[in-house]
């Protein structure tokens, strides 16, 4: 198996990271590949001689590996999985973020994980992606988190027209609306108060962001459905956001369709972990601060 490395050149630890994969690789022959911003910064930070080591683009590295190692938090892996999306390269990730809802493996726990990999110990999980697309332009956006639309510039709530399919469902007098898949339940629709989503869920959630109404609440659709929201004239642009970072300013009136990807985010999961497992952990279900806070 061929790995590639990629990473978050923002984070402090990656290059430590990169040189302790790139070592272990090394000696037990395993062909590895790294995007070549990050064997720049390596090379830079670390001193470590590069030669002999394939670096290649990250339009490139998608189809020059059969699996890619993430380095760096969840948004490093939104980053790769919008990047690999069409050619559907596995992605594992490590994480040297904070919380870490997506990364699967921490630093600590790497060189056990490498060992089931390179043992064939594992297995790929599939999720569901979002595509959003606008009235102004043929480009589309993906995401394997959420779709935002919201206002941009204004302390004003905008009014979004929403519709399913073709049936109208509200127009909601808001700061905005996410458009999130199962796996970014656990994410801005999470802090907005929505429900969170178990990932083989087959669905979207649309969620009004700071609603005018007190009856506003998240609704659940089937991932089939096409999400159109419009929102009318108005002196204020919007702001569509795709997993927080590709992101676009749309001066109204203007219409915005999101409906489910073509492609689906590969990752790799390990055998002896489970996403309720991982809810516990992360949210601290089960942990009685009042009792810690004594100690």
């Amino acid at each position: 198996m061929r790995f590639g490395i990629a990473g978050n050149l923002q984070k402090e630890g990656v290059p430590r990271v990169f040189e302790a994969l790139a070592q272990r690789f090394e000696q037990e022959g395993v062909e590895f590949i790294v995007e070549r911003s990050l064997a720049e910064l390596v090379r830079q930070t670390t001193r470590k001689r590069m030669k002999g080591i394939r670096a290649v683009t990250e339009a490139k590295l998608p189809r020059s590996c059969e699996m890619i190692i993430s380095l760096g938090g969840d948004g490093t892996i939104l980053r790769i999985a919008r990047m690999v999306a069409s050619s559907g390269t596995p992605i594992l990730g490590i994480n040297l973020g904070k919380l870490g809802f997506l990364a699967e493996v921490s630093v600590e726990d790497l060189d056990s994980c490498l060992t089931e990999i390179l043992r064939g110990d594992y297995f790929i999980v599939e999720r569901m992606m979002l595509q959003g697309s606008t009235s102004r332009s043929a480009r589309s956006y993906l995401a394997l988190n959420d779709i935002v639309v919201d206002k941009y510039g204004t302390s004003r709530v905008l009014d979004f027209q929403t519709f399913v399919n073709a049936e109208f469902l509200a127009t909601f007098t808001a700061d905005g609306i996410i458009l999130c898949t199962p796996t970014g339940s656990t994410a801005y629709a999470l802090a907005n108060g929505g429900p969170i989503v178990t990932p083989h869920n087959r669905s979207i959630t649309i969620s009004p962001i700071c609603p005018h109404s007190l009856t506003a609440r998240p609704v659940i659709v089937p991932d089939d459905s096409v999400v159109r929201i419009k929102i009318p004239a108005t002196p204020h642009r919007v702001h569509l956001t795709a997993d927080g970072q590709d992101e676009l300013i749309l001066k109204p009136p203007v219409e915005i369709r999101v409906k489910k990807a073509p492609h689906t985010a590969n990752l790799v999961k390990r055998r002896n972990t489970s996403y309720y497992d991982l809810l516990r952990k992360k949210l601290n279900w089960g942990r009685d601060i009042r009792i810690e806070g004594a100690h």
